[in-house]
């Protein structure tokens, strides 16, 4: 049986999956699976995973009978892992060739563990390092009621153990979210067992493709219907209060950005939210230095 399941979520990626999958077949752990999730694209990217399947038996495909979204994609990927760990590679990206080996040292008892990442912008901005801002729950509570956003949410660059993700994200697998999907699902994923380590085992690239930095009208009224229908299941959660009220309010303010720019709410009433939103931030971070 493999030690740890490497995910990868597919839609349109045939740019990039080739460096993925070497990211994959080369790493200095060798017991490991490799599971090509299909979600239906209309793109090469599912013929090049079935020949480098041909050259690597590790390699796995798996087929959605229909595009399914991000978070489900990857709930069936996990599905069908045969490991007791898992781990999620976007297929634009790549892992670092030691990131499994030492994962699976740090890991030891804790349910999750995250690890650090490099982020390469291949629009100009060069190579930032990211190393976690925290090493335990108790941290990661700190920098969450503080509203600093200097923890991550991202679901890659995390080892998972199996069991527990398939328990704790199941009632979120049916929800096609194009937007923050990330952090819906790493808001239920807080765990008071989860670890850190202090290596660069992912890069995430920004490239022209990523959602995100897509403009259109419809792109923008699709990430404020995703934004909503997030702010709505977390609020309707039994999360922590924590969690749940600054999780919130994250989405809050990118909810009235995006209905600003689509003309939603005036100018007057932009700027009022956004000094509504600064002087919560002041008086909190106040609070928090007076402990």
């Amino acid at each position: 049986m493999p030690q740890i399941s490497i995910i990868l979520p597919t839609f349109n990626v045939e740019k990039y999956i080739k460096k993925a999958l070497d990211s994959c077949i080369n790493q200095s752990l060798k017991d490991i699976e490799i599971i090509v999730v299909d979600d239906c694209g209309s793109d090469n990217s599912i013929n090049i995973a079935k020949e480098e399947a041909l050259k690597d038996k590790r390699i796995k495909i798996i087929h959605n009978k229909e595009n399914l979204g991000l978070l489900a994609a990857r709930y069936q990927g996990a599905l069908y892992a045969n490991s007791p760990y898992i781990t999620f590679l976007d297929p634009d990206d790549t892992l670092a060739l030691n990131a499994c080996e030492l994962a699976l040292k740090e890991i030891k008892e804790a349910n999750l563990l995250r690890f650090g990442f490099a982020k390469i912008d291949e629009m100009g901005g060069g190579i930032e390092e990211n190393l976690p801002d925290y090493k335990n729950y108790e941290g990661l509570k700190n920098i969450i009621e503080q509203s600093s956003y200097k923890y991550l949410w991202n679901i890659w660059g995390i080892l998972f153990k199996k069991d527990f993700y398939l328990h704790t994200i199941k009632h979120l697998s049916s929800y096609k979210i194009n937007m923050a999907e990330d952090l819906l699902a790493f808001a239920f994923l807080i765990n008071p067992s989860i670890k850190t380590a202090n290596f660069i085992g992912y890069f995430y690239r920004i490239n022209e493709n990523s959602l995100t930095l897509k403009k259109t009208k419809e792109q923008l009224q699709k990430n404020l219907k995703d934004y909503k229908e997030i702010t709505n299941i977390i609020k309707n959660s039994n999360l922590e209060q924590f969690i749940i009220k600054e999780f919130s309010f994250y989405l809050y303010k990118e909810i009235i950005k995006l209905s600003y720019d689509l003309n939603e709410i005036s100018y007057l009433k932009y700027k009022l939210l956004k000094k509504k939103i600064k002087f919560y931030n002041f008086f909190k971070k106040l609070k928090h230095e007076l402990r």
